[in-house]
């Protein structure tokens, strides 16, 4: 959710901005914006509601001007998306410009308190409230560094925030901090890159410092990069980070949209995200974060997952997996809602945090409050490094690779990969899963990249032509039953995200208890009908469903003839053990979404009013 680029070094610094602010353009945004410091330290600045593109075509005269500067784009909280809500913003004196992530809370009480010492206002927005206390602090105190004014000024808000901010009198600094919003610093030879993670500058350099919680830095080719606490200006040694991201993983390969590529992926990132861990041949799972706390977790009174979106999904795939094989209590959260409801939770509970990009701001303030509880905390996220990786008391990556596109694919089978290892290896451990049958669901397990690859192939083209069916289409239903319900919440997610068609998932048994009202010759029925489990249930809802004349396309396992044989149209995917059948069943539906949208002239990759990583809450 929004995006900041800066740098400072030897290069073209429009150019390096705006190939940044276009590498983040999957975090999602409705404005961008730029300022650059010209050769006379003064501020050139541009700035539009739209995208990228829009940016480029009135700021282009920019080019070549100078070697410092800074970009942004925004996601609207405070103040439609429009021109003068867009960022950079400049303190009144036109001295200072801010380009920020987040939010400021208290900016009523501060923006009051700023009108009534004479500080006027262009913008809707909590950030042009933040540059202009910083420059009330540098009034008052003309004869300290910059640093001080800006320490001072984060010291008097609450929120969450990253920002960066230069100014006219301190040419060749830019200043950072963060607070809840991810921000990384790149460190090249005569050269410094700020973004909100690495993917703008991981072809110039390999090394970054991610900068911690409550912490600050003044960035200058002089002085180079020093770190302090926000609170109490205590310096920091900064900790550098080897960049485990490659340029190849954040371009499209040769596929129309990131989507469709990270769909085609998922056979790599699954067995990327098993390797290592599931060893078939010597009958074990190895995980160092469950291993090392193995009798904590195995003897909590209950797990509690807390995630949100497409995480939340897996997390519900999850406690079926956990509470089969390891017969633990298992309760899965909203993260949004987890805080705000005074949970009972204590030192006896261990709480399973899952995000894929690490930094989910709702996400965060649970795992806090869990900590501040005594729970033991276990975080699964795909990005080394982010926040959640760090707060967490252990964890898991998923090793899926970036994900750019802000609908979750690749992500969502990973972390169903990580639950399936963790309540394996818990019920093993714990008596509940016989060696025969942990040997069993090991190796059928192993096989799933296979299979993913299997169900790519033979459902690409049929997902295509039934997507071109229902182009128009205004509702969908999506049913499942056992572990399917959750791929059911999971497949319609996907068509709401991207395509904007209304749409909504059920346990298939819940047909009868009010959606069956909604059906007729116009409404279609995804219905996800594997062998396995409840298939006879399965048939008599899918019966009920012709029987009042909807339209069904049914997810069904090769060779399926019953199901096959009712419904108007038919995706096949190959069988294996119910407990993994989501992350098969999975691609289909991906598919179906992706090409649905696709049809609809949809943004597949940048879906409206939505981002990647919700920094906010």
């Amino acid at each position: 959710m929004c995006g900041i680029v800066g740098y400072t070094g030897f290069r073209d610094a429009y150019d390096i901005v705006i190939s940044g602010l276009r590498r983040l353009e999957y975090r999602g945004y409705d404005s961008a914006g730029i300022v650059l410091e010209n050769k006379n330290n003064d501020f050139e600045v541009q700035k539009t509601k739209g995208k990228v593109d829009d940016l480029v075509a009135i700021s282009e005269s920019m080019k070549g001007t100078s070697h410092i500067g800074m970009g942004h784009t925004r996601w609207a909280t405070h103040g439609v998306p429009s021109d003068r809500n867009s960022h950079p913003h400049l303190s009144n004196d036109g001295k200072i410009a801010l380009v920020h992530n987040g939010i400021i809370e208290n900016y009523d009480t501060i923006k009051t308190m700023l009108v009534g010492n004479g500080f006027e206002f262009k913008s809707e927005t909590d950030t042009e409230v933040l540059v202009n206390l910083i420059q009330y602090f540098t009034d008052k105190n003309p004869s300290a560094d910059f640093a001080s004014s800006v320490r001072a000024a984060l010291n008097e808000v609450y929120g969450a925030y990253a920002i960066t901010v230069m100014h006219e009198d301190f040419p060749g600094e830019l200043i950072v901090a963060r607070l809840g919003s991810p921000l990384a610093i790149g460190l090249g030879e005569n050269e410094f890159f700020i973004a909100s993670d690495a993917s703008p500058f991981v072809e110039y350099t390999k090394e970054a410092v991610y900068l911690e919680e409550g912490h600050m830095a003044t960035i200058s080719l002089e002085k180079g990069v020093n770190i302090y606490t926000i609170k109490d200006n205590e310096k920091i040694e900064p900790a550098i980070q080897e960049l485990r991201l490659n340029l190849e993983q954040i371009e499209k390969g040769g596929y129309e949209h990131f989507m469709l590529k990270e769909i085609f992926e998922q056979p790599k990132s699954i067995l990327d995200t098993m390797r290592g861990r599931l060893l078939v041949n010597e009958g074990i799972i190895k995980m160092a974060g469950i291993w090392d706390h193995l009798d904590r977790i195995n003897k909590a009174e209950r797990i509690i997952i807390i995630a949100c979106g497409t995480s939340w999904h897996a997390g519900l795939i999850g406690e079926y997996l956990i509470e089969e094989f390891a017969r633990i209590p298992v309760e899965v959260e909203y993260a949004s809602e987890f805080r705000y409801r005074n949970p009972i939770i204590g030192p006896k509970d261990v709480v399973i945090a899952i995000s894929q990009s690490g930094e989910t701001a709702d996400t965060m303030a649970a795992i806090k409050l869990a900590k501040e509880k005594g729970a033991f905390v276990y975080g699964i996220c795909n990005v080394v490094d982010s926040s959640i990786a760090r707060v967490t008391d252990a964890g898991s990556y998923t090793h899926a690779g970036p994900e750019i596109g802000v609908a979750s694919t690749k992500a969502f089978t990973a972390q169903l990969t990580i639950l399936s290892l963790i309540a394996l290896k818990l019920g093993k451990h714990n008596g509940n899963l016989g060696n025969a049958e942990f040997m069993r669901l090991i190796t059928e397990l192993d096989a799933i990249p296979v299979k993913v690859e299997e169900v790519l192939q033979s459902s690409h083209e049929v997902t295509k032509h039934i997507a071109k069916q229902f182009v128009d289409a205004t509702n969908f239903l999506y049913l499942g039953r056992g572990y399917n319900f959750p791929s059911a919440l999971e497949g319609a997610l996907k068509l709401k995200e991207i395509s904007y068609i209304h749409a909504e998932g059920y346990p298939a048994a819940e047909m009868k208890h009010g959606p069956i009202a909604l059906i007729d010759e116009n409404m279609p029925i995804v219905i996800i009908a594997p062998k396995q489990g409840h298939y006879d249930k399965i048939v008599s809802n899918v019966q009920e469903i012709k029987a009042r004349k909807g339209k069904v396309i049914a997810v069904v396992n090769k060779g399926d003839q019953q199901v096959a044989e009712m419904a108007d149209y038919v995706i096949e995917m190959p069988e294996t053990s119910e407990c993994f059948s989501p992350i098969v069943a999975a691609i289909p539906l991906q598919l179906l979404s992706y090409y649905v949208a696709v049809y609809r002239g949809a943004n597949v990759d940048q879906p409206r009013n939505l981002a990647k990583s919700v920094t906010v809450e």
